[in-house]
């Protein structure tokens, strides 16, 4: 093949290539290769066609390959950055697109893959400049308009999101991922209504949108339209029906609504889930199926919040009836109270070498294979106890000679909490409290909340929780109580578990195990539930604790 017929032939490959003729475009390149192994052209865009085809591994090395004969060339390192960022090295991904910018600095798609990819790894605040000199650079493309709207949404730019994804709509007015960014944005802001229609036009534009239609089940959710929520769901679960994301949220859903059996078999999941997956526990040994034990040795052990493992550490009982010996394994927080509560029992705090055992089982998963319903909870309470001395030195710290109720108040839970801007509030929004008479208040609240208790001067509030080191230290104040108020953190669970009276302050859309429309808890029987009527309504929540507070305590 001379030089001539060689170019004829790369240019009727990138003829076919671009008409999407691949397997054309794909045996003309390989020809040309044949004859001229160092044909860079061909190689890089053999690989490029590759990277389209699915065949990451092999787009790579022809890349590289092409790199090697010319490396200077920027578009190859971005193509490079493609193929890898396909095949999930997402690490040398941004560095092939970071070599392409360094070799073009004003190579705007570079830039946008690059803010993609770091969006990707989840480094916000980087991906967000790099989709912003994007934008710089070509501000007319909708795809980067779009790209930037996702990074600021995940990054709760809100306000920004929404002008980006309007950007992008405004120059591809039939973007349906722009639709979508939008709809996230306004979810994000509370408008829930906008957020739905722009959401609904997202999945009308394009019906095998999974996420589109993930996200809008989302919405719906949030916006208490719980059955069209499960709708949405599950047609975003047709779309993709191994997307763990989709289950999960599916099994929250399923769980809120009380359909526990199929709710507890999605929840399983959440260990596939990529916020959830790196708590799981590969041991060797298998997981428990609810079966008979037969004086087997069973580890049980925690994989999320303190309220979780109080709320689940209640099936202890139900484990021991199976014929076997337990070991509990559980947060160091929470060590000391379980093991007070449950003697002679092996109480182990998470990090320490484990004993033998034969079985395992994560505490969540206690429900599914013991087959909890609604009607069959164990809720005999109290199941968790404070530590008699203690409780004692606690009686001495609050003793005083009025008949004031002692009231526990807890108004905010960890800030790294997915739902924590809509399930926390102010110290100050609980300010109405103070003023019921014959109330003595004393602060339940640990973390960076805690501050505020300081800083409200409005409120006479009792603040000892720098004695509270661990939760058997929070149990032994709340056994002094008579009532504890607390938004759904921890501490409600805490109460709950040791059958104090516990008024819980739910937001609109509230977690699953609070289940819809109900003032009790089928889990906590000396739990009410305070619930917003409406999204953020927290003040009508407040004017009814106060209401209800200032008639004897039930």
């Amino acid at each position: 093949m001379t030089p001539f017929t060689t170019q004829q032939a790369f240019n009727l490959a990138v003829q076919r290539h671009n008409a999407g003729r691949l397997q054309e475009a794909e045996s003309l390149y390989r020809k040309i290769l044949e004859q001229r192994p160092d044909h860079a052209e061909a190689l890089h865009l053999l690989g490029v066609l590759s990277s389209q085809l699915g065949r990451n591994g092999a787009a790579v090395e022809l890349i590289q390959r092409a790199i090697t004969l010319k490396p200077d060339w920027a578009m190859a390192y971005n193509n490079l950055g493609t193929a890898l960022q396909a095949a999930g090295q997402l690490e040398q991904a941004v560095a092939a697109y970071r070599k392409a910018i360094v070799l073009s600095p004003d190579y705007a798609d570079a830039y946008c893959n690059l803010g993609a990819t770091l969006h990707d790894l989840e480094l916000l605040d980087e991906a967000i400049a790099a989709l912003r000199r994007a934008v710089e650079l070509n501000p007319r493309n909708p795809v980067f308009h779009s790209n930037l709207a996702s990074a600021l949404n995940d990054g709760e730019q809100f306000d920004d999101a929404l002008a980006a994804s309007r950007a992008a709509l405004a120059l591809g007015p039939n973007y349906a991922e722009a639709e979508n960014n939008l709809g996230n944005a306004f979810r994000g802001n509370g408008r829930f209504d906008q957020a739905i229609a722009a959401l609904n036009r997202a999945v009308l534009l394009r019906p095998d949108f999974a996420d589109a239609h993930y996200n809008l089940g989302i919405v719906l959710h949030e916006s208490g339209r719980v059955d069209e929520s499960i709708a949405a769901y599950r047609k975003a679960l047709a779309l993709q029906p191994g997307n763990a994301k989709f289950h999960h949220n599916f099994a929250l859903l399923l769980l809120l609504r009380g359909d526990w059996p199929q709710g507890w078999d999605e929840y399983e999941w959440r260990w596939t889930c990529k916020e959830l997956a790196s708590r799981r526990r590969n041991f060797t040994q298998p997981l428990w199926d609810g079966g008979p034990l037969r004086g087997q040795t069973i580890l049980l052990h925690f994989e999320q919040g303190f309220g979780d493992t109080i709320q689940f550490i209640r099936y202890l009982p139900l484990v021991i009836e199976r014929g076997g010996r337990v070991i509990c394994e559980c947060q160091p927080e929470l060590c000391r109270l379980v093991a007070v509560s449950n003697a002679g029992m092996v109480v182990l705090p998470h990090g320490q070498p484990l004993p033998a055992f034969d079985i395992h089982c994560p505490l969540m998963s206690l429900p599914k294979v013991l087959g909890t319903t609604l009607t069959n909870i164990p809720m005999n309470v109290p199941y968790l106890h404070a530590d008699a001395m203690e409780t004692e030195m606690w009686r001495k710290r609050l003793a005083d000679d009025s008949s004031s109720i002692k009231v526990g108040l807890a108004w905010a839970g960890r800030p790294q909490h997915k739902n924590d801007r809509n399930r926390s509030i102010t110290l100050a929004s609980l300010a109405p409290l103070a003023k019921v008479p014959n109330v003595r208040l004393i602060s339940l609240q640990k973390g960076e909340a805690a501050a505020e208790a300081k800083a409200v001067s409005t409120m006479q509030l009792m603040d000892l929780t720098d004695h509270l080191h661990d939760l058997a230290d929070t149990a032994a104040l709340i056994a002094n109580l008579d009532l504890v108020i607390a938004v759904d953190t921890a501490v409600v669970h805490l109460a709950g578990a040791m059958g104090k009276p516990v008024w819980t302050l739910l937001p609109f859309a509230p977690d699953w195990r609070w289940l819809l429309a109900r003032e009790d808890s089928p889990w906590y029987p000396t739990m009410r539930l305070f619930r917003q009527p409406s999204v953020g309504d927290w003040r009508t929540v407040i004017e009814r604790v106060g209401d209800a507070l200032a008639s004897p305590v039930s």
